[in-house]
């Protein structure tokens, strides 16, 4: 393989690449902003152009998401992450690969062959010519290794799981604390919802620790303390019919909430071949793209909270631990073994354990108990958004509906807008079946609790064309009103519906929405908790200065948690770090539950609050002690953090993004580099604002829409983007983080369509061209330590 670099005609740079693999030449057009637009004669060349590229901006990312799925961080992280490793293998797919892959429909298999052998290209440049190797690499030590197109489907333990934290938490305050306490920390909807704690489940067995392995498995190890908690990864979308917009086309908008991370968890690009052309954002490991339109059809997605996930608990043998009571006899969990190769030291031998139900992720044989894990996303077809290649080349809605029915994991809300005017809603994943139980508990593994298949995708709610013109999804209980109380448990783990709230109100507000107005609605910070807890200080009074002074400050304040705004600091102070907890306290007293519940239902790591809880303890008795009480502390609190003075308070001064580059964290105390961070910007919202910017104790923000899009749909180069920090994750590369305090500051580009539009603003071309041998590039094989695919327990 081959590379050079020139100056093309037109005064952009030029690189060109000799790639195998490629039967005909890819030409990738990289823009202003950093996206790359790549035109093949091929969907096989685009595919492996797809890979090849990505691993071109994004090399040590893949790489390091690779070995963290597979298990493989100690072969060059050392023996501290074998842990980590062997919690990896026990949530990998290990089921048939043929059965796998066509789970995902026709071509998949062929796509992801394409991607992985462009990856492995990139590799083999990368070890013939290590100058364009990223550095990460070397101050770490080792090289990148070659991919196998299976690696892309087995990995499971990155996308977003649920509900397992969930059962878990109801089940350890239930056992601690009792139901009164449960239903404080926690809303459930659709209510009325009784809690039943299942027949022959001991609450009393299930250890605090129960979850440590599946959360060594679903957190990355650099990440620990900093990554968000489950169940604050929100997202926002909405569609717009013509008749309410100022152009009478669709509007389509898209902004998930992720990990404020660097590099960027999304990569946007824009693939075209012979019947696809596609742009848009997916994740750089995976091929195709999940969110954005195709030339004849917008879609965009936000999590469906479907519960996926079960926990069982086994009465073990006192005999053989290794034993469970399964339907009246002992039944022998499955041993699998493998060997974790580690740097500089010896390979680790792993046990791992499975039961009919899922791995095995803690025992106590002391108790004579063991505890496993049952999740729908191991089982075939359920990949993470691997199942969005069905829906690329769907030309109208009833072909992107359709291609939707056999999507898995992770449950989603898909929106979707076509130039004729039609939008809609599709809610997709699969649904396990628990007949006589809901899921919300965890359950004992004796064959009384199992699931009877999956619903049909049919048997879902959905939307097409709505009266009012609109409709919105932010991960709001969204089932409709009149559905069956016996039909199926989607989930009772809703998020809170304030974000949806908020967006339903500006939406029905106007009839002349464009794509300005759809920008400035993801980045809005109007606090609806805010503009409640303000309505009850209307009367209130106050005989010192200082809290009267306060307010003073909140009853003239615009309930927008701006960056600039001092009574936006205050009230977060005041309400999650001050009010919220004395609410809880005294709600717990008149239940007769003692105060350490508190720290059960409120973690200290949790800054989090949940207005269906909140707000309602506020206001059937809004306590003038109390309330002059807390803001008296938050007062002293936020004069300690910003200065005695008002007049200098600033919400943006303590809300801030710093994202950390996973190197910071894998350098064994050596000093990182200067571009292992970037930032720190100040910020605006919170995690109950649309403009969702959810913090830890630190007010350093964990989550948000670091990727945004609105499309015009039909006008497809009206249409605007973000993507923070910046498209490439190599340091050495201008994109690296050029978007951030675009980003930061609420702002979009243009996220070209038309290659004459692309044309103009490109500035930077990259060739790629066949090679002499059109064999794929080498190293196919999987590396040593490759977990193996055909074990199944």
């Amino acid at each position: 393989m081959t590379h050079t670099d020139a100056e093309s005609d037109t005064g952009t740079e030029a690189t060109e690449f000799e790639v195998p693999g490629l039967a005909e030449p890819v030409e990738i057009l990289i823009d202003r902003w950093g996206v790359p637009h790549l035109y093949a004669a091929s969907p096989d060349d685009l595919f492996l152009a797809q890979g090849f590229n990505a691993a071109r901006d994004r090399l040590f990312q893949l790489d390091l998401w690779r070995r963290r799925g597979l298990g493989l961080l100690g072969e060059v992280l050392g023996e501290a992450y074998t842990e980590h490793d062997r919690a990896a293998r026990l949530f990998l797919y290990r089921g048939d690969m043929a059965e796998e892959w066509r789970a995902y429909g026709d071509g998949t298999e062929r796509v992801t062959t394409a991607f992985v052998n462009g990856i492995n290209a990139y590799v083999a440049l990368c070890r013939r010519e290590p100058a364009q190797t990223p550095p990460e690499f070397a101050l770490l030590g080792y090289e990148p290794a070659y991919w196998e197109p299976s690696d892309v489907a087995r990995v499971r333990s990155h996308g977003l799981q649920y509900n397992l934290h969930d059962e878990v938490a109801r089940a350890l305050t239930l056992r601690d604390h009792g139901p009164e306490a449960e239903e404080l920390r926690r809303r459930r909807e659709p209510q009325p919802h009784r809690l039943r704690v299942p027949e022959g489940l001991d609450l009393s067995v299930i250890p605090d620790d129960v979850l440590r392995v599946y959360t060594l498995a679903t957190i990355p190890p650099w990440a620990a303390g900093t990554a968000p908690r489950q169940g604050l990864d929100g997202s926002n979308n909405w569609v717009i019919a013509p008749a309410r917009t100022a152009t009478g086309r669709p509007l389509l908008a898209n902004d998930p909430h992720r990990g404020i991370t660097l590099p960027a968890l999304r990569y946007l690009a824009h693939l075209s071949a012979p019947g696809i052309d596609v742009i848009g954002a997916g994740e750089p490991a995976l091929p195709g793209i999940s969110i954005g339109h195709n030339g004849h059809l917008a879609f965009g997605l936000t999590i469906f909270p479907i519960d996926q996930e079960d926990l069982y608990v086994y009465r073990t043998n006192p005999a053989n631990p290794h034993e469970y009571w399964y339907q009246d006899r002992w039944e022998p969990m499955t041993l699998v073994t493998e060997e974790i190769p580690v740097r500089g030291g010896q390979p680790v031998t792993a046990e791992l354990w499975f039961t009919r139900h899922g791995p095995v992720i803690r025992e106590r044989p002391e108790r004579h108990a063991a505890f496993a894990v049952r999740a729908a996303w191991l089982g075939p077809g359920m990949a993470p958004y691997l199942g969005s290649m069905e829906y690329l080349r769907a030309h109208d809605p009833d072909a992107f509906v359709t291609a939707m029915r056999s999507w898995g994991a992770p449950g989603e809300n898909q929106v979707y807008a076509a130039p004729d005017g039609t939008i809609g809603w599709c809610p997709a994943g699969r649904v396990p079946v628990r007949r006589g139980w809901d899921g919300t508990l965890p359950v004992p593994g004796d064959g009384r609790y199992e699931w009877d298949g999956f619903l049909d995708s049919e048997e879902l709610p959905s939307a097409r064309d709505p009266e009012q013109g609109w409709f919105a999804t932010a991960n709001q209980m969204n089932l409709p009103p009149g559905r069956p109380a016996d039909a199926a448990t989607i989930t009772y783990d809703w998020y809170a519906p304030t974000r949806h709230d908020r967006i339903r109100e500006e939406l029905a507000a106007r009839d002349d929405w464009t794509v300005r107005d759809c920008v400035r609605l993801q980045t809005d910070y109007a606090s609806l908790p805010a503009r409640r807890v303000q309505a009850l200080l209307t009367g209130l009074s106050a005989q010192d200065a200082t809290v009267a002074a306060a307010l003073d400050l909140l009853r003239h304040w615009d309930t927008r948690l701006t960056p600039d705004s001092a009574a936006a600091a205050l009230f977060e102070v005041w309400y999650r770090r001050h009010l919220r907890p004395a609410l809880l306290k005294r709600a717990l007293g008149a239940a007769g539950v003692g105060p350490d519940a508190l720290a059960r239902i409120l973690p200290v790591e949790d800054a989090a609050a949940d207005p269906r809880v909140d707000l309602p303890l506020l206001t059937a008795d809004p306590d003038p002690a109390l309330l002059r009480a807390t803001l008296a502390a938050a007062v002293g609190e936020v004069s300690a953090l910003l200065g005695p003075d008002p007049a200098h308070w600033a919400w943006g001064a303590l809300l801030h993004a710093h994202p950390h580059h996973p190197v910071a964290a894998l350098l064994d105390g050596r000093p990182a580099p200067p571009w292992a961070s970037v930032g720190p910007a100040p910020r605006g919202g919170s995690g109950d604002t649309v403009g969702a910017a959810a913090y830890g104790p630190g007010f350093r923000q964990t989550t948000g829409a670091t990727f945004r899009l609105v499309v015009d749909v039909g006008a497809w180069d009206n249409s605007v983007a973000m993507n923070s920090p910046g498209q490439s994750g190599d340091p050495r590369d201008p994109h690296y983080a050029d978007l951030f305090d675009s980003w930061a500051a609420d702002g979009s580009f243009p996220l070209l369509y038309s290659r004459q539009e692309v044309e103009k603003h490109t500035v930077r071309t990259l060739s790629l061209r066949p090679a002499e041998s059109s064999q794929p590039a080498e190293g196919s094989q999987p590396g040593r330590g490759h977990p193996r695919a055909d074990l199944l327990p």
